[in-house]
């Protein structure tokens, strides 16, 4: 009988190493009709981002949304564009780089994905394999869960794994808004910029908005999206009418959640308000729904509806502040697995293994005694 094994390489070694996979939204590869495009067409087929019809949404998809709005997006890519990229590629990667940088994460794997586009999901995960990991904690970048977002990077990994033969230990942080480190890094921003720039006479908190049905189906995203807010101005200690959460960059004629940041703006500037500040707490780091609609299309339509000034207010983006976050977010939930247990955390794992054989000891060969 010929040797099955004859010839055959393989490794059954493992090098128990921890892996964490940080995963953003995505973004075009350049800001391009041709691009956009490619990007938009992924990004809106997605079934956790647009629920109809698959021959529905095909044809509108293909036949009206892609055509008209590759090209208006390419435009408003081109505003931002940075001479290194994306402004999502580069402060997701600068914030993954800073990150490794940290004591408690020194000795993990980190790679970095988009959900959409490049570097792929798929590629990442097969790279940190290439690395001995055995262990995977995914970090999907968005404090509040959405079936839109969240799941959408859980679907993906998935996926790819379902293509592995041996599957690494699987984590995955669903949302850290409720973390203090989280919400006061975001306190502590607003702060920080109203001593430079003052305060305005109100502040709005503009998250990303869903479809209404989504958050009646049971998304919990709306919910997490007031919680967050109430969170960091009651460590701000501001008053309730000193602040508001509305929600932007809806897409299609069906109700988006409500109010609209857009709307609200233009209301406010029609009732006599002269200056007001925005922050984005939804976003990790800054990209095109911040630094284009908000900081030029919304501040603009400020303007004209009769307003004097609208701030911005920084993603954390790569910040010190976001990086220690992040760094107690991974860290508590890598807790449990050996290769992060401290010393003392060892030593006393040791101490409880010997206290159970001495209990377990018949008392004579505990005295000594045979």
């Amino acid at each position: 009988m010929a040797n099955f094994f004859q010839g055959a390489s393989y490794d059954h070694q493992r090098s128990g190493q921890i892996g964490l996979l940080m995963v953003n939204l995505g973004t075009p590869e350049a800001p391009t009709a041709t691009a956009v495009r490619a990007y938009l067409k992924q990004f809106l087929w997605d079934r956790r981002v647009v629920e109809l019809p698959r021959w529905l949404w095909w044809l509108l998809l293909n036949g009206v949304i892609l055509p008209f709005r590759s090209k208006r997006s390419a435009k408003a890519y081109a505003k931002i564009w940075r001479d290194d990229g994306s402004p999502l590629m580069v402060f997701s990667q600068q914030l993954a780089a800073a990150l490794k940088q940290t004591e408690p994460l020194a000795n993990i794997k980190l790679g970095i994905a988009m959900t959409y586009g490049s570097p792929a999901i798929p590629e990442a995960l097969i790279q940190l394999q290439e690395q001995g990991i055995d262990r995977l904690l995914v970090l999907p970048l968005y404090p509040q869960y959405s079936a839109t977002t969240t799941a959408s990077v859980f679907d993906a990994v998935s996926n790819a794994l379902q293509r592995q033969r041996w599957l690494p230990e699987l984590r995955f942080i669903n949302q850290y808004f409720q973390h203090p480190v989280w919400y006061r890094a975001i306190a502590d921003s607003i702060r920080d910029y109203q001593q430079l720039h003052g305060k305005a006479e109100q502040l709005l908190f503009s998250f990303h908005g869903i479809p209404q049905r989504y958050f009646r189906q049971g998304d919990p995203y709306y919910c997490q999206c007031h919680a967050s807010a109430r969170l960091i101005t009651a460590e701000l200690g501001l008053p309730e009418e000193a602040w508001q959460v509305t929600f932007q960059s809806r897409l299609g004629r069906e109700p988006w959640l409500q109010p609209y940041t857009d709307h609200v703006l233009e209301d406010m500037a029609k009732s006599g308000s002269k200056h007001l500040q925005v922050v984005c707490p939804g976003f990790a780091v800054d990209c095109l729904e911040t630094l284009e609609e908000i900081a030029m299309q919304n501040q603009e339509l400020f303007v004209q509806a009769g307003g004097q000034r609208l701030d911005y207010i920084p993603a954390l983006n790569d910040s010190a502040a976001h990086v220690q976050a992040l760094s107690e977010i991974v860290t508590a939930h890598l807790q449990g697995w050996p290769e992060c247990m401290s010393i003392n955390d060892e030593l006393r794992i040791q101490r409880a293994r010997q206290r159970v054989k001495l209990d377990n000891y018949p008392v004579n060969l505990v005295n000594g005694q045979q």
